[in-house]
C-alpha cells in the first residue's frame, strides 16, 4: 500500500526482532528465543528484499555491538550484551541522504536506548 503512494518514508520501530547475527550479541544462544527466531528474521527479510525497505542504520554502521536494547538481567548494560531491536527503515531513493547514525548510551533511559539517524533532505508535505 505505501509503495503505491509514490513517496518516500521512514518508518521508526521498536520490532522487538534483530535481524541478522550483528545484531545481538549471543545470537548462537538465542536462535530459539522470541526476538531472533528464523520466521522473524524471514519477515525482515521479506521487508528489506521482497518490499524493498532499507535499514537506514546499517547504511552508514556496519560495525558489531550496536546495540538498542539490553536486559535488566545481570549486567547486560554494563558489559553490552544487548540487542538491535530499534530500527528505521527507509524507502530506497532515501539510502543517499543517510548522513549519520549513532546510539545514544550516555545515559540511560530505559531498557532501550534511542537510535539517532541524521539524514540530509528536505520534508515537502
Amino acid at each position: 500500500t505505501l509503495k503505491r503512494k509514490r513517496r518516500e518514508f521512514i518508518i521508526c520501530a521498536d520490532w522487538n526482532t534483530c535481524h541478522q547475527a550483528i545484531d545481538l550479541r549471543n545470537w548462537r544462544a538465542n536462535r530459539k528465543n522470541s526476538g531472533f527466531l528464523p520466521e522473524e528474521r524471514a519477515w525482515l527479510d521479506r521487508i528489506y528484499d521482497e518490499i524493498g525497505f532499507v535499514d537506514s542504520f546499517r547504511v552508514v554502521d556496519e560495525e558489531p555491538d550496536r546495540y538498542t536494547w539490553w536486559s535488566n538481567r545481570g549486567q547486560a548494560w554494563a558489559k553490552n550484551v544487548g540487542w538491535r531491536l530499534d530500527y528505521q527503515m527507509i524507502t530506497p531513493k532515501l539510502v543517499p541522504t543517510v548522513r549519520a547514525a549513532s546510539i545514544y548510551t550516555d545515559e540511560r533511559f530505559s531498557d532501550h536506548a534511542p537510535q539517532i539517524m541524521e539524514y540530509e533532505l528536505e520534508i515537502r508535505s
